[in-house]
C-alpha cells in the first residue's frame, strides 16, 4: 500500500508449481481475492474467490496496470 492511499487493496493470489506434459514446468498465479485494510485498528479483512488447493496465499500490492485500470473505471 502506498503511504498517499492507506486504502489501496492488496491483490490475493494462490500460487502453484507444475509440469507440463511436454516436461517444462513452471507456476501458475490466479487472483482469487483482495485484501484491505480493517477500519477498526491493525488488520486486514480478506475476501477470497476461491480457496488454494495447497493453502499457500500471496499478497502483493496492485501492479501499476491494475492501478492505471481502476483510475480509468473510477
Amino acid at each position: 500500500m502506498s503511504a498517499s492511499n492507506p486504502a489501496t487493496p492488496l491483490n490475493v493470489f494462490t500460487v502453484e508449481e507444475y509440469e507440463a506434459p511436454t516436461g517444462k514446468s513452471g507456476t501458475s498465479w490466479t487472483k482469487i481475492g483482495v485484501a484491505f485494510p480493517h477500519h477498526e485498528g491493525p488488520g486486514f479483512n480478506i475476501e477470497l474467490r476461491a480457496f488454494p488447493r495447497n493453502g499457500r496465499l500471496v499478497v502483493l500490492a496492485p501492479s501499476d496496470e491494475d492501478r492505471q485500470v481502476r483510475e480509468r473505471a473510477g
